[in-house]
């Protein structure tokens, strides 16, 4: 089915570059980026860097029956494929609603296969080509490899200076409705409601025009996150500098790696070890980190092997660019009588953006944010032909409809009793911060 070609660049790092200036010119586009070379902690993964494009087939659906198809989508076509769920895929696991403000309009759910796959890993690039297109394998390696520094915007978006400096971010919900909010979600928790919850907020911009590999490469650039992914389905987009794993399948092995609790970094190497410290020792941040992890043991044994499931790390402290961020991975083993799309069906949305209980927690984020969450706090990733799969968590993420001009970003932060809802707000500021630093 794929025609199967092996090269050596001199330089993956500049290869990479190549590759994602030479991908704008289709119509869909993956690339997914571990940023090897300042992730080297991050041992679950599988490639450096992926670069899917050309969709030869595809699925877009609604929420309604979404994960059902996905799997009939997956298993007939028996290949590689690539694409994200939204949060909103909520709604076909419980019964529950999305009715807040959509300003970007994305799919409930995308994937496509490609034509055209490069998978790169230490300095080997595996170039997968349909066989219905391979021989182009030597012309496209012709065009990629003359590909310059000087080919960051040659694209489709000819913005001129002033424009790249006019976006004006507004958000959604003011901070003394933050606050608001806030407070009633404290309300919750201690009338026995939920113990943790997930709050978001959009940050927005209307009539906004912008380059979007010129911001997916600055964003990279500021964040080096292991999980970050350019995507592109015509005129939709993301440009995401997610830390953090969902979930993935290796075999029977099943990993999710979710993140509850930040800090911030600092020059002087006193103070950031310091922050590193107080996040590690961090009382509250450990029992937020701790609730997760045993929502995510509780949704993994729905399909694992009795006695597989087990916490291999607790509240590690993993150091990015930007924050120290707490992590705590958690495996099992895969029952034989579960699929692939079961386990993504099971544990779906991540606990790490939802809460605890997850049902009662879904319900009153919905209630109280003023965002319908789309993409944000959904999966990108991708199925290899053997239905192993890797996603991550769509947060530290840009998202652009190019066709109404809207961008969009949204940061949170769990709530559990003991917030104080500055405190919160100020975390959802310092996540916020790259986005920030990139578009104003």
């Amino acid at each position: 089915m794929r025609t199967t070609t092996t090269i050596t660049p001199d330089s993956a790092t500049f290869f990479k570059y190549q590759l994602l200036n030479w991908a704008q010119q289709f119509r869909e586009v993956m690339f997914l980026d571990s940023n090897a070379d300042y992730n080297k902690e991050q041992k679950y993964s599988s490639y450096d860097c992926m670069l899917a494009v050309d969709a030869f087939t595809s699925i877009k659906t609604d929420y309604l029956n979404a994960f059902e198809d996905l799997k009939q989508y997956q298993q007939s076509i028996n290949d590689w494929i690539f694409g994200y769920l939204s949060y909103d895929l909520k709604n076909d696991v419980e019964n529950l609603k999305s009715n807040n403000f959509d300003g970007l309009n994305f799919p409930d759910l995308y994937f496509f296969q490609p034509k055209k796959l490069f998978l790169l890993k230490g300095n080997v690039v595996e170039i997968l080509y349909l066989n219905m297109c391979d021989d182009e394998v030597d012309t496209d390696l012709k065009e990629i490899l003359e590909i310059s520094t000087t080919n960051t915007d040659s694209t489709t978006f000819k913005t001129t200076q002033q424009n790249a400096h006019s976006i004006k971010i507004e958000h959604r919900i003011s901070k003394d409705d933050y606050l608001k909010k806030i407070s009633k979600m404290l309300n919750h928790i201690q009338q026995g409601d939920i113990y943790e919850a997930n709050f978001c907020m959009e940050f927005y911009a209307k009539d906004a025009e912008i380059n979007p590999l010129e911001k997916f490469l600055k964003l990279s650039k500021i964040s080096q996150a292991p999980f970050a992914v350019f995507f592109k389905n015509n005129n939709s987009y993301l440009l995401s500098a997610s830390p953090e794993r969902y979930l993935k399948k290796a075999n029977n092995s099943i990993i999710s790696q979710p993140i509850k609790g930040t800090s911030k970094r600092f020059s002087d190497t006193n103070q950031d070890e310091k922050s590193k410290f107080d996040l590690q020792n961090d009382t509250k941040e450990r029992a937020e980190n701790i609730m997760i992890v045993d929502l995510v043991r509780n949704d993994l044994s729905k399909t694992a092997q009795k006695k597989s499931v087990q916490v291999e790390e607790l509240c590690e402290i993993y150091t990015f660019s930007q924050v120290h961020q707490m992590i705590s991975t958690i495996t099992s083993q895969l029952l034989e009588n579960y699929s692939a799309h079961d386990v993504l069906k099971t544990t779906f949305p991540m606990g790490s953006m939802t809460g605890a209980p997850k049902i009662a927690a879904m319900k009153i984020i919905d209630e109280l944010e003023e965002t319908k969450r789309g993409l944000y706090s959904g999966a990108v990733g991708y199925f290899m032909p053997n239905a192993d799969f890797d996603f991550n968590v769509v947060i530290r993420s840009i998202l652009y409809n190019h066709e109404n001009n809207y961008l969009s970003f949204s940061v949170g932060s769990a709530i559990t009793n003991v917030s104080i809802p500055q405190n919160e707000y100020q975390e959802c500021l310092l996540k916020a911060s790259a986005m920030f630093q990139i578009l104003e």
